[in-house]
């Protein structure tokens, strides 16, 4: 199983300590560093940081972590402008960015900036227009043309040593149809199982339409977790939770389970994170929804510290 830390700095903080973070996710080992790309947490103004210049930043600033943007919206940017930034950051990090592209949602966001947030239907058009645009422009193979972006057939340079391309999100139908077309790794939020499973199908039937092989899309999910050093402290940490939903605790801590949330001791939540591996994930982000000052960094290197320590089948260390 990869683990990756994924942050929120929507919700606040410097790039000084965005960039401790992605040095404390590299020198612990972990093998991605993501962050989400918002101006704003709906309403609410924070210090915001711009994803993919940032990136530019930690390209030049750490030297082996994956560098993840989950995901950047194509409502910030014409297609144009997100595959010549991502092919710049390619070079600048030696093939380490990982480019998430999605829709864009947050309404609030973009009414604020001023930009323009088309209907779903839209979006989705756009978005299939602009995965295929990336495609062609940083692999070499020709132009493209549809409704709303055309690229002539030039040979686009630089070319990217190494770009995954990301689709995420939650849809049942659009979004894993787009993943199996055009993603080398399919994302979504923690979710019931059988969920998952209907949407890695969708996924899957469409790459083998579209003559990709399906086992080459790496699977991912991103979660939050409610770790406590000790089972006492988990109780005491989820029981106001469980009565904001007038649930028992038990009754709280078997959605978690359900959800598939990695929870309880850090021992539990690994045991969590491999009930994931056994369905086919291959790729944890524990997700840190706080302004960066807040990212707690001794909950989540034990967390990695328990997945480690667990033995796999052949008896080594996870």
């Amino acid at each position: 199983m990869r683990l990756g830390l994924m942050v929120e700095p929507q919700l606040g903080g410097s790039y000084e300590r965005l960039l401790a973070l992605a040095r404390w996710a590299e020198d612990i080992g972990l093998d991605s560093f993501a962050r989400s790309d918002h101006y704003l947490h709906f309403g609410t103004s924070s210090p915001a940081t711009d994803a993919l210049t940032t990136f530019g930043g930690l390209a030049r600033e750490t030297e082996r972590i994956q560098l993840v943007v989950l995901v950047t919206p194509i409502t910030f940017r014409h297609p144009a402008v997100i595959a010549k930034t991502a092919a710049t950051i390619d070079e600048m990090s030696g093939g380490r960015l990982g480019l998430g592209i999605g829709t864009g949602w947050m309404e609030p966001e973009h009414e604020a900036f001023g930009m323009d947030l088309p209907d779903l239907t839209e979006r989705f058009d756009r978005f299939a227009e602009t995965l295929a645009y990336v495609r062609a422009a940083t692999s070499g193979s020709g132009g493209f043309r549809g409704t709303h972006y055309e690229l002539r057939p030039i040979d686009v340079l630089p070319r990217p040593e190494a770009l995954p391309i990301i689709v995420g999100g939650s849809g049942m139908r659009r979004t894993p149809t787009l993943a199996g077309r055009f993603a080398d790794e399919y994302n979504m939020f923690t979710c019931e199982r059988e969920l998952f499973e209907q949407r890695v199908a969708v996924m899957r039937a469409a790459a083998l339409e579209a003559g990709r092989d399906p086992d080459t899309i790496t699977l991912s999910l991103a979660t939050n977790t409610i770790v406590a050093s000790t089972e006492a402290a988990f109780r005491e940490m989820i029981a106001p939770r469980a009565a904001r939903r007038e649930a028992t605790p038990d009754e709280y801590v078997e959605l978690l389970r359900a959800q598939n949330v990695p929870h309880g001791t850090p021992e539990e939540a690994a045991a969590g994170i491999e009930r994931m591996a056994a369905m086919g994930v291959s790729k944890v982000y524990l997700q840190e929804m706080s302004a960066l000052d807040d990212v707690d960094t001794a909950k989540l290197g034990s967390i990695v510290g328990a997945v480690r320590a667990r033995p796999n089948p052949d008896g080594d260390p996870v």
